[in-house]
């Protein structure tokens, strides 16, 4: 018997029973439409396509798809990053118009030595994806076993469903937010905050325009006339760039901070003695009753950022000031503040211009996408001078300290905690490998 005469199988010629007696074919790769169910009757299984994972001597296989949520315009590898990992022997592909937002044609990628693909799905048999927003319910469903991926995690919209899906794909999930260089700060994080505290600056000068609704003041006021006051919560990167940002238009300057560390890192690297206090609801709620702008900038390393700042405070606010959210991306630190886009990035309440947009850096999508890149380059090449990327795992604590599903499984606690999923130390799994 074969299987051209049951029908099941055109231009294909074989004998059942020489498959059976074979152990070596009992997994056929490649089976027509139709022919699924009469293979498991005899006990056959039709095999995936295999990962091409180039990891020989170090070599990887990267995969940059085209974003497609949130209004992202930035893109995870731009032409030159990819110049030099496919001069290192690395291929990569990039699905088409990836770069097109940030101005970054397709000819650009083509001339550095990617691939472009037409089609999502050829980007998705790279063994490593890398991407800025998290992938999509689409793209979770082209994931393949074993695969690297990195994303951001977008907090406020996580939700259990996504992570058990991510799980049962069995990948190794990287989020961006989580991973820690060697002096323990967080290298992207960073970067992306430095642009993220000048533009908030900046959004928050348009905004306060009579064309937006403002107040109609000028930050820096002119001769004879006071400078307008910024309230910024949180000492941290993101602080420290609006607090420059705003002192360099003439902006009065105010910080708020429950880290006496960072207040005086702050003092010192401004190079000059502006307010500082304690968040202090009394006093932080009388500054911000005169402010004509306040930027809620507070990080947390553990999950959400926390609301300092009640709808009380918010409402005693002079009508047509500017609240600056960045701490949205973790759920914001403003009682007040809802989940906006760029497409609508304000809402009024109390009279007051709210502007809560998490991924506020892909508003500058050039300038984000080159800082972004030389991070995540640089991590890559290590990568190869470990010689894959799995012993880069083994080796370093803080591209660990960024993996919340490996292969299949939660890793991360606050997540675990936060869903109610069960989930196992990475440590484990690397002292299991040696």
């Amino acid at each position: 018997m074969n299987l051209v005469q049951k029908g099941f199988v055109q231009n294909f010629d074989l004998d059942l029973d020489l498959i059976l007696s074979n152990p070596i074919t009992r997994k056929i790769e490649h089976m027509p439409e139709g022919s699924g169910e009469l293979l498991r009757q005899y006990g056959l299984e039709t095999m995936a396509k295999p990962l091409k994972t180039k990891t020989a001597d170090g070599r990887l296989f990267i995969g940059i798809p085209k974003e497609s949520t949130y209004q992202e315009r930035r893109v995870a590898l731009t032409p030159s990053s990819v110049a030099l990992l496919v001069s290192r022997g690395h291929e990569v592909v990039v699905e088409t118009g990836a770069g097109e937002k940030c101005n970054f044609p397709d000819l650009s990628y083509t001339e550095a030595g990617a691939e472009i693909a037409i089609e999502k799905r050829k980007v998705f048999d790279a063994h490593i994806i890398i991407k800025l927003s998290p992938p999509t319910p689409e793209e979770i469903d082209l994931l393949q076993n074993d695969q690297i991926i990195f994303s951001t995690l977008h907090l406020p919209t996580l939700e259990a469903e996504y992570l058990e899906a991510l799980m049962k794909k069995k990948v190794t999930a990287i989020s961006y937010e989580y991973l820690m260089d060697k002096d323990g700060s967080f290298p992207i994080v960073r970067i992306l905050s430095e642009i993220a505290g000048n533009a908030a600056v900046l959004i928050a000068s348009e905004h306060l325009s009579n064309s937006k609704h403002g107040r109609g003041i000028l930050l820096g006021g002119v001769s004879g006339i006071p400078p307008a006051k910024v309230v910024i919560l949180g000492a941290g990167v993101v602080g420290e760039y609006a607090a420059h940002a705003a002192l360099g238009l003439g902006a009065e300057v105010r910080v708020f901070d429950n880290n006496m560390y960072k207040l005086m890192r702050l003092q010192n690297n401004l190079g000059r003695r502006i307010y500082t206090s304690n968040i202090i609801p009394q006093i932080l709620k009388k500054e911000l009753r005169n402010a004509a702008v306040a930027i809620g900038a507070i990080h947390s390393e553990l999950g959400r950022s926390p609301c300092v700042v009640s709808e009380e405070m918010v409402a005693n606010m002079k009508p047509g000031s500017v609240i600056i959210d960045v701490s949205i991306d973790q759920g914001g630190c403003f009682e007040t503040s809802e989940l906006c886009s760029h497409k609508e990035p304000t809402f009024l309440k109390h009279d007051i211009i709210h502007y809560c947009v998490p991924n506020i850096t892909s508003r500058y999508s050039r300038t984000a996408s080159l800082a972004f890149s030389n991070v995540i380059t640089s991590l890559l090449l290590e990568a190869q001078e470990q010689g894959s990327f799995e012993r880069l795992l083994a080796n370093s604590a803080g591209t660990r300290h960024g993996v919340y599903i490996y292969r299949g499984v939660l890793t991360n606690q606050f997540l675990s905690e936060r869903f109610d999923i069960k989930s196992t130390d990475l440590d484990l799994f690397m002292t299991a490998q040696l």
